[in-house]
């Protein structure tokens, strides 16, 4: 949930303003759809587990069924996903930033704005282990849905 959240918060302030030819250039997340899907994506997946870690503490203490147990293993198996697929634009859109692809006609922009990449670098860093987090958090959950006795 704070690597989440964390990565949320260094990609939403990232911004960086150059100056090209007396000419004024702004690099932000909400540019970019990927980025700005790798930030919903974060925020959403925090959110979501914060409200199932509420569940867990109000909920927990009773005893959870084995229905609470499976709907809680699909709970990180969708939060995991979304954060993966969040991931995995960002990555892929910061590839294409770092290296640029000259078949599209697609240019470099690191650099240019390397503090802007910097930043980037450490948010989808910041969800890399997020996802790490969630990935564990799914198995744990799906082996406690299995040892229990229906």
């Amino acid at each position: 949930m704070a690597t989440a959240l964390a990565a949320t918060w260094v990609m939403v302030t990232n911004k960086q303003t150059v100056l090209v030819f007396s000419m004024s250039f702004e690099a932000r997340y909400s540019f970019s759809s990927a980025l700005k899907f790798f930030a919903f994506a974060n925020a959403f997946a925090c959110g979501f587990t914060f409200l199932s870690l509420l569940y867990l503490i109000l909920f927990g203490r009773h005893g959870l069924t084995p229905v609470n147990y499976f709907v809680l293993f699909l709970h990180d198996l969708f939060m995991m996903s979304l954060v993966l697929s969040g991931v995995a634009a960002a990555t892929a859109i910061g590839y294409i930033g770092q290296y640029g692809n000259m078949h599209a006609g697609w240019l470099k922009i690191c650099d240019r704005v390397t503090e802007y990449c910097h930043k980037s670098t450490i948010s989808v860093a910041l969800s890399y282990v997020s996802l790490i987090c969630l990935l564990t958090l799914t198995i744990i959950s799906a082996s406690k849905s299995r040892q229990i006795k229906v």
